[in-house]
């Protein structure tokens, strides 16, 4: 570890104490984009990356000079110092690629050296002698370890250097040499001759999320550390082992990488994190570092904002080797959903992009979309006769208002309509299916449920319920979900199928039109009375209950809420209000949403310093038995091999929350292994 550099500084004048912050962070970010590892993310972002000459560096240092000795107050005899701390760590060095690499990795790693040497030799040229024993000499005084704020930052902890090296991934530094550091020697510079008083307790930050600050002495890397978690030894992987029949793996990733569009019109949401970590030409590099290191074969993005994904993303995509399909949400919205794969792998046999927005549907008024892919699966040479189930991928982003359940409902009951179309097969059976997206529900809560057990009684329930998200119980009036959820008109059945795809139960059973059966409703024979059929006063008897013109009326409203329109057709449909929604596509979580290590849930995103899961991969899995309502699953053609582990709220706590230097959106990504079987011709 390069070490931490602490320092006591005159405060004369806002002005000073905001330069130094903003030259520090600065300084780490140049330090960060002037490294890269990837040759693709060189070509696109190579204008991003630089530092400042040497010749501005030394104009900048005189500026900060003269300014510290011109701007002290001539009435104070001994001005009021205050400590600042700023932490300089290796990890900086190295980007959110330390997230992923192990220790002894980077401890081997020659880049990492060449890139810190170069930087600390340019540093130590700007520095003059004096100031660097002066500087040591005031950090010999200081306590052994403090915590202080930093300008509305926020909190970082400040580590005293020991005198021996300190390796964090990196090569071993001398501690000494970030003495030389010009920001801080113009600082020290302009109180080397005042007399040092007490140390000034730290002020808390208005109107800030309280978050834990971080100790210095443990990176970043190790703080977010994710295990692989290999599930290839349960018993159903080992049974398919054992018969020798091969599989195709891929990997496939959820990621909601934040769109910068939603970051500048929610800036509050993000009060803890600095600005230069939320500014898209950082959060770039980093969300693509990321992605190129976990090597997914199938990508599904949401909050992708549209001229960065055509100006940069698919471009990118393209030269890692994906093809790439994007819709945008409706309306006046920026961002959408991305799906790309790996053409090498997979080959597109259709594609279905959706629009949740409905025109007069109160349950459907808003501009969230999916998309769903059929897959084939590219199988190597040399297998000879052999074969391989299509894959249906599914990608959406559920509406975030915790009071809409109706609509979140409404939402991905279209989408599991269109899976149902996209992934039937002739059998009347399904392909296996992937469903990843942001779903804006915690697990366990009803829509949660809905999906993985296939079956939901809505009726009564308040809207707000649904999602989970929130607690609305106190309040007096509240959105209660009513059967029917959505209008016979839109064309989806309470079973979450398009009505023009619903094949007759009875093989045989002969189709009339409605205007074929209407004629016949006062006929002789539709007013006699079966000679079996019970006789009940007003109900099985012949006698009439109502004139013509009211009876005309009845049938008018029934006939304009029972049936549905299309081109050449028109038929009668039985309109059912039982309550009641369900699917038939037996999906399961890749996750179990706890860890069982740290007796913790696991969480996928933290709004306003709130841990939370609200982003899912499921996939098709064999139902067992439904036990105290849960529907259980084992594997069946399409096999869970292992997933990245997730963190727990507390975890990401220590990490000042997300996004961070590290990672640069406000939720984690989502990866699974999965394989299909192969089977012979």
């Amino acid at each position: 570890m390069i070490g931490t550099v602490l320092c006591y500084v005159l405060l004369p004048a806002a002005r000073l104490l905001q330069a130094l912050r903003d030259a520090f962070f600065t300084c780490r970010k140049n330090v960060l984009l002037a490294k890269s590892p990837s040759t693709q993310i060189d070509g696109v972002f190579a204008a991003t990356r630089g530092r400042s000459v040497p010749e501005e560096q030394r104009a900048l240092l005189q500026q900060w000079l003269e300014e510290g000795v011109e701007n002290l107050p001539a009435s104070e005899s001994v001005p009021a110092l205050r400590k600042v701390s700023v932490t300089l760590t290796s990890d900086w060095l190295e980007g959110s690629e330390l997230l992923m690499t192990s220790l002894s990795d980077l401890n081997t790693s020659p880049e990492v050296t060449r890139c810190a040497d170069q930087q600390l030799s340019e540093l130590k040229a700007l520095a003059s002698s004096e100031l660097q024993d002066h500087t040591v000499a005031e950090l010999a005084r200081l306590p052994a370890e403090e915590t202080v704020a930093v300008g509305g930052s926020a909190p970082w902890a400040a580590v005293v250097p020991q005198t021996d090296h300190q390796t964090a991934g990196c090569a071993d530094v001398n501690v000494e040499v970030l003495n030389d550091d010009p920001a801080v020697l113009a600082w020290s510079s302009a109180c080397d001759a005042e007399t040092v008083p007490p140390v000034l307790p730290a002020q808390p930050i208005q109107d800030a999320v309280p978050f834990y600050p971080v100790p210095a002495e443990v990176p970043y890397h190790e703080i977010l550390w994710r295990d692989w978690e290999d599930l290839s030894v349960q018993p159903c992987v080992l049974e398919q082992v054992s018969k020798n029949t091969p599989l195709f793996e891929f990997r496939v990733m959820s990621y909601n990488i934040l769109a910068q569009d939603l970051v500048e019109q929610g800036l509050d949401l993000y009060v803890h994190c600095h600005p230069d970590i939320l500014n898209w030409n950082y959060r770039l590099p980093n969300l693509l570092q990321e992605i190129q290191h976990w090597d997914p074969d199938v990508l599904c993005l949401q909050e992708v904002q549209e001229n960065h994904y055509w100006e940069q993303l698919e471009p990118t995509f393209k030269e890692m080797g994906f093809a790439c399909f994007y819709k945008r949400r409706t309306g006046t919205k920026t961002d959408g959903c991305a799906v790309c794969y790996k053409h090498s792998r997979f080959q597109l046999i259709s594609l279905s992009p959706i629009e949740y927005f409905r025109p007069g549907l109160d349950v459907l008024n808003r501009d969230n979309v999916g998309l769903v892919l059929l897959l084939q699966p590219v199988l190597p040479e040399g297998l000879g006769l052999k074969a391989v189930s299509p894959l249906c991928v599914a990608n959406t982003h559920v509406l975030f208002n915790p009071r809409r359940g109706d609509i979140k409902l409404a939402q991905v009951a279209l989408l599991l309509a269109e899976i149902d179309k996209i992934a039937r097969t002739t059998e009347d059976s399904y392909y296996p299916v992937i469903l990843c997206g942001d779903l804006n529900s915690v697990p366990d809560s009803p829509l949660y449920k809905f999906i993985r057990n296939g079956e939901l009684s809505y009726h009564g329930m308040p809207a707000w319920k649904v999602s989970g998200q929130e607690d609305f119980s106190q309040q007096l009036y509240s959105r209660k979900l009513l059967a029917p959820l959505w209008p016979s008109s839109l064309g989806v059945t309470d079973k979450c199928q398009y009505v023009t795809l619903c094949q007759p139960k009875k093989l045989g059973r002969r189709e009339y039109s409605r205007d074929f059966l209407l004629q016949f409703r006062f006929c002789d024979v539709a007013c006699e009375r079966p000679p079996q059929l019970v006789l009940l006063e007003g109900v099985t008897d012949a006698k009439p209950v109502a004139s013509a013109r009211e009876h005309s009326a009845v049938t008018a409203v029934l006939e304009r809420r029972n049936s549905l329109s299309f081109p050449g057709k028109q038929w009668l449909f039985v309109c059912r209000c039982s309550g009641v929604i369900q699917h038939g596509l037996n999906l399961t979580s890749v996750y179990s949403h706890f860890l069982p290590q740290r007796g913790r849930p696991e969480v996928t995103t933290m709004p306003m310093g709130l841990g939370a899961t609200v982003d899912y991969i499921f996939y098709s899995a064999e139902p067992v038995e439904n036990k105290a309502g849960r529907r259980l699953y084992k594997d069946g053609a399409l096999k869970l091999l292992g997933r990245l582990s997730l963190l727990s709220e507390d975890v990401l706590l220590m990490a000042n929350g997300l996004p961070n230097p590290f990672c640069s959106s406000d939720h984690l990504c989502l990866l699974a292994s999965f394989g299909l079987e192969i089977s012979s011709l």
